[in-house]
């Protein structure tokens, strides 16, 4: 019976180390850790015109060249932290340059995930596409209005409860 006993609590001793060492996830060495279980990626930011000033996400950081320190997945791919885009805007020096944009999926819902490039490099003298970051946009709407026929709404409705004790009694 002890023997038994034994046995049983060695091989639960076992799998408890093996689960422990299996969960266990090492490190490279040189890599430093970010926020959300990220890694630290270093991107170098260059323009046609040195001292192009950088804005990332709509903040001011320095001018160009400079090197980003950008947090991203084990996989190398953009972290979402909240956005859809991680968006690089470089402004220019002097009259007769355009605003350059680089747009970058994060991943966030379920969307498209871009690699972290090593090198952005943005050519001042090139205007820029008008259009956003999702292309070209399409000819008219995506889909017909169509709520249905004329007699019904399918418009917002409005609840109003009423009644002993706030039953959900509800109007349209």
């Amino acid at each position: 019976m002890y023997g038994r006993m034994n046995r049983l609590w060695l091989k639960g001793v076992v799998m408890a180390l093996g689960g422990l060492l299996a969960g266990c996830e090492t490190v490279p060495p040189g890599a430093e850790r970010g926020p959300h279980g990220t890694f630290a990626y270093d991107v170098l930011i260059e323009a046609t015109e040195p001292g192009a000033r950088i804005e990332i996400n709509n903040e001011s950081i320095a001018n160009t060249p400079l090197h980003v320190k950008v947090y991203g997945d084990k996989d190398g791919t953009f972290h979402d932290f909240g956005s859809y885009f991680y968006v690089v805007r470089a402004w220019p020096l002097v009259t007769n340059q355009f605003v350059q944009t680089r747009f970058f999926a994060t991943g966030r819902g379920f969307g498209p995930e871009d690699k972290i490039p090593q090198r952005i490099y943005f050519d001042m003298n090139h205007s820029a596409p008008v259009y956003g970051p999702f292309g070209v946009p399409p000819y008219g709407p995506p889909y017909p209005y169509y709520y249905g026929p004329y007699p019904y709404y399918y418009g917002p409705s409005y609840r109003f409860y009423y009644g002993p004790y706030c039953r959900p009694y509800h109007h349209w």
